[in-house]
């Protein structure tokens, strides 16, 4: 397994990430722990330390699952997950308001059984809610020791530039990392990443599509 650092940090990770959106049981697709653990243990054996989830994949049921297949890998590993959707009804059950991020990211640590988060990150932006209050938010986290770095998810160059300029303007953490929609199918951040120059982690997927055009040529 290779192992890079994410962004700009001095943290190591594989460089295959294994996504758990399908550990749960609140659809007819998803797996329960019985089958996802022999999934997570070849991760293992393979030299994978990089586990993404989210609160709210199969209502918080993914997050338990990791946080039971890894509890005894736990140094070992980086786990990530998200906060932004929906976690059920009422005004105050999604979004990036201070008030939905403190709340989840307690519940997250629960469901993980860990008393961090490697990487914490939005899961989409937030129409409504000024990105300096879920910048603040975020950052007291980190402050806190609940989270060791934050990043994003799903949203539009400009979006993820104003989110990392308002960051320095404040002075605090910024987002290390951004997780696209992107597969065989769907190329459309291939262009957005290649615009947005001012993180080190969307600079170096833009210079690994660039090296594999060149060996296709």
């Amino acid at each position: 397994m290779e192992y890079v650092r994410l962004g700009s940090t001095g943290l190591q990770v594989s460089r295959i990430c294994l996504g758990t959106m399908s550990f749960g049981n609140s659809e007819e697709w998803l797996i329960e722990i019985d089958k996802a653990r022999p999934i997570v243990k070849r991760a293992l054996d393979l030299g994978v330390n990089f586990f993404d989830t989210a609160n709210v994949y199969s209502k918080g049921r993914s997050e338990e699952i990791v946080g039971e297949l890894l509890k005894d890998h736990r140094e070992d590993v980086v786990v990530a997950t998200k906060v932004r959707l929906s976690t059920g009804e009422g005004p105050n059950r999604e979004g990036l308001s201070r008030y939905h991020i403190m709340d989840q990211a307690r519940k997250s640590l629960k469901r993980l059984r860990t008393d961090r988060i490697d990487l914490y990150q939005i899961h989409r932006w937030d129409y409504s809610t000024p990105i300096e209050e879920t910048l603040i938010a975020l950052n007291d986290l980190v402050s806190q020791r609940m989270v060791n770095y934050i990043g994003a998810s799903s949203m539009f160059a400009w979006q993820f530039t104003k989110a990392l300029y308002t960051s320095d303007l404040l002075n605090v953490a910024r987002f290390v990392s951004m997780q696209n929609h992107y597969n065989l199918c769907y190329r459309e951040p291939t262009s957005i990443l290649q615009r947005d120059s001012s993180s080190p982690k969307t600079l170096t997927f833009s210079r690994e599509l660039k090296r594999l055009r060149r060996r296709r040529e």
